[in-house]
């Protein structure tokens, strides 16, 4: 066997397959209400790192699962990611108008559009989790549409990002921090690579959980990486309004640890990841090599 196609390869061409699947799913501009469409397209395909949908397609390659069927599980995991995006950015939470180097959607268009296209693009998101077959049976995809919507949730995202609102002005300690992004960041995070582990059927219950503790390290260094980046990068690197965190008031693990000690937690972190899939050998080289670039981007 020759050497597996090199990372960058590979991650464009599941990005494309996971672009073909969200143009397919997403309604046309041109049906009515064409605002709205408009809208849901503009979010969505804006253009952003497709981290989730790679997690999927990454843990869908230890479990053997059909390409296919997680284009479209890691497509309505990627709808809910840009749901919340779009939710986050509005006046009356982050109040953000810069998002992925361009416009946030409230501003392209107009506050209401914005919030009815992120609830338009939540229930599309399960749309797709029902009407494409994702797993061998219906039991089995009724488990990750019920893991989807748990990830969702007040008990996982939108819980997170209560919590978040309800610390600004505070100073929350490690610990404090890792319940609020285990749930605001991570379980969306946890739930791409599961569902894609889940698209295959190759993995037991403890290989499923193995699949699920690396993406809960990898979830928590996406955050670290995120509050490290927002300090000490520019705004024309990230494509979104940099330093608005220390100017809301909202606690972070730069604010909690200092940037050193912040950049050292989520190399930490990358090596629980990395430990957690060792059993899986050569088969999780895509999770290894996603863990790398989710910690060492722009690092």
């Amino acid at each position: 066997m020759g050497e597996p196609e090199s990372f960058d390869a590979w991650s464009h061409a599941r990005l494309a397959r996971v672009e073909a699947a969200l143009q397919r799913v997403l309604p046309a501009p041109d049906i009515a209400p064409q605002r709205l469409h408009e809208a849901m397209r503009y979010a969505v395909l804006g253009g952003g790192k497709r981290v989730r949908p790679l997690l999927a397609f990454a843990a869908g390659e230890v479990a053997g699962a059909e390409p296919d069927r997680v284009a479209m599980a890691g497509a309505a995991v990627e709808l809910i990611h840009a749901y919340s995006l779009l939710h986050d950015d509005l006046p009356c939470m982050d109040d953000d108008v810069l998002r992925r180097g361009r416009p946030t959607c409230h501003v392209e268009f107009d506050e209401a559009t914005a919030l009815l296209a992120g609830d338009a693009l939540q229930s599309l998101a399960f749309q797709v989790a029902a009407e494409y077959r994702l797993a061998e049976d219906g039991i089995a995809q009724l488990e990750m549409i019920r893991l989807l919507a748990s990830a969702a949730g007040s008990r996982g995202m939108a819980g997170g990002q209560a919590i978040d609102l309800a610390a600004i002005g505070r100073q929350l300690s490690v610990p404090e921090l890792e319940f609020m992004h285990i749930h605001k960041t991570g379980a969306l995070i946890r739930a791409a690579a599961v569902l894609g582990a889940r698209c295959g059927n190759g993995l037991d219950a403890g290989a499923l959980a193995q699949v699920d503790a690396y993406a809960k390290f990898v979830g928590l260094a996406f955050q670290v990486v995120d509050d490290v980046l927002d300090a000490d990068s520019s705004t024309a690197t990230l494509g979104k309004t940099v330093g608005k965190d220390a100017k809301d008031g909202k606690p972070t693990y730069v604010s909690a640890i200092g940037l050193v000690r912040a950049r050292e937690l989520a190399r930490g972190l990358r090596e629980e990841a990395i430990a957690a899939i060792a059993g899986f050998g050569e088969r999780a080289l895509r999770l290894r090599q996603l863990a790398d670039f989710i910690v060492l981007r722009k690092f």
